[in-house]
């Protein structure tokens, strides 16, 4: 039988070999969006721009909710191959493959049946209804492609390929910009477009990750294993975080776009629009390093190896915690020329002056929000997810809105971008009150408690 690598190789190879590339793919997908505010923003127009980012949180709830399936059978899959039971992490596998094209589905009827009523509940006005509305029906339809080149991406780093998410991701930034390029710069298609390029571009992308889960000899394929509902209930509660994760990124964006709305119009709307672009990049960075040592976490908790987990969380507890002090300088030195790159100065200087100064507040979320992220990661990959789901609640669902209410009244528009930094920072205080009462009450989780038992 095949060794697993992820419970004998030397941790800094391995840390480097799966962080590495979940990085870069982490945020060459974030790039897909800015991919589409680039062009529109440069061929369509701050309005074009802006409509979109009022449909991101429908986008984020297509990943968010796939999320939901794929990390938590990651996680679970991880701990059963860990523990060498290959027979529940297929049957764990194949019930994910069932649950998610179904989910899929739905919001794919979701969104083609009520653009325009969800386009108004995200905070459309009747400036950016249309645009809005036209993005979400046209990205409604690749509602499955999406969420199965997320699985069958998450699934390679299992099967010790962790590189073919990597090039999956690449095939599908290559393959927005030139869609992009022709649909927005060329053909003038504008928002439908955008949304139809990002939709075919996540299509190549999946084309390139499908290929081992094709092949028997595999061991997580699609054709063993059977459909237990038990196996994805546990599965899809443990990945919850995620969904919550991304729940709370859309909950974000639609509370800061019309809290920005009424302080500032759509100026304000695009001026967020532009930081949360750059800010993404700071964001993926975080959640590709702990997507990238989730493996490692998930199958050395299966097999008991809890020295290991502990090297290899503190690892990414440092290396998060650098990068977030390195890019806030960026944003503070090299904020205006970044923002500059999505509009032209003498036509939007007053959206760009705005995005600055926000910048300057915004980007203090960097210090404390890789430190959360990478504690929701790790409870997750150790199925626990009451702990994961409490800290990406807190991020924002709990404390963002929390933050608006007390300083945006108080400061107006500083207040509004104040909010994000808050939750983060608050955040940093309900991780360490987990960490010390599950030290205090001396709370381990053992493999044999874990969901797939």
């Amino acid at each position: 039988m095949h060794e697993n690598g992820l419970l004998k190789a030397p941790l800094p190879r391995l840390f480097f070999r799966f962080v590495v590339p979940a990085m870069i793919a982490m945020v060459l997908d974030g790039i897909q969006g800015i991919v589409d505010g680039l062009f529109l923003g440069n061929y369509a127009g701050a309005d074009a721009m802006a409509s979109v980012n009022i449909a991101n949180p429908y986008f984020q709830i297509i990943i968010g909710s796939s999320m939901v399936i794929c990390t938590g059978t990651m996680s679970a899959a991880g701990r059963a191959l860990g523990a060498g039971d290959q027979k529940r992490a297929k049957n764990i596998y194949h019930s994910a493959l069932l649950v998610l094209a179904a989910l899929s589905i739905l919001i794919l009827l979701g969104g083609l049946c009520f653009p325009v009523p969800i386009a108004r509940f995200l905070g459309a006005n009747e400036v950016l209804l249309s645009g809005s509305s036209q993005y979400i029906r046209v990205l409604a339809c690749f509602a499955p492609v999406i969420a199965f080149k997320i699985l069958f991406g998450f699934s390679g780093r299992l099967v010790e390929k962790p590189q073919l998410y990597l090039a999956g991701t690449v095939a599908t930034i290559s393959c927005n910009v030139i869609l992009d390029y022709l649909a927005v710069g060329v053909l003038g298609l504008g928002i439908s477009g955008a949304a139809a390029a990002t939709g075919l571009a996540y299509l190549g992308g999946l084309s390139v990750v499908v290929s081992p889960m094709l092949r028997r000899e595999t061991v997580l394929n699609i054709f063993d294993g059977h459909f237990c509902p038990r196996e994805i209930l546990h599965a899809a509660f443990n990945g919850s975080s995620e969904g919550v994760t991304y729940a709370a990124a859309a909950l974000t964006v639609f509370l800061m776009n019309r809290s920005f709305m009424t302080y500032a119009g759509e100026d304000g709307v695009a001026a967020f629009t532009i930081i949360n672009y750059i800010g993404n990049f700071v964001t993926l960075l975080m959640f590709g390093m702990s997507d990238g040592i989730s493996p490692i976490l998930s199958s050395n908790y299966g097999a008991g190896n809890l020295e290991r987990i502990r090297k290899t969380r503190t690892a990414a507890l440092i290396s998060n915690f650098i990068m977030g002090a390195i890019l806030l300088g960026v944003f503070w030195i090299f904020g205006r020329q970044l923002i500059s790159l999505f509009l032209d100065q003498e036509q939007s200087g007053t959206v760009i002056d705005m995005a600055v100064q926000g910048a300057r507040i915004y980007g203090l979320c960097f210090l404390a929000s890789g430190f959360n992220i990478v504690q929701s990661g790790y409870h997750t990959a150790l199925g626990d997810a009451v702990s994961s789901i409490l800290i990406a609640a807190s991020r924002g669902i709990i404390f963002v809105p929390i933050g608006l209410l007390l300083f945006s009244r108080l400061l107006g528009m500083d207040g509004v971008w104040l909010s994000l930094p808050f939750a983060e920072i608050v955040t940093v205080g309900i991780c360490l009150a987990i960490h010390f009462i599950k030290k205090k009450n001396s709370v381990t989780f053992s493999p044999s408690e874990s969901c797939y038992k």
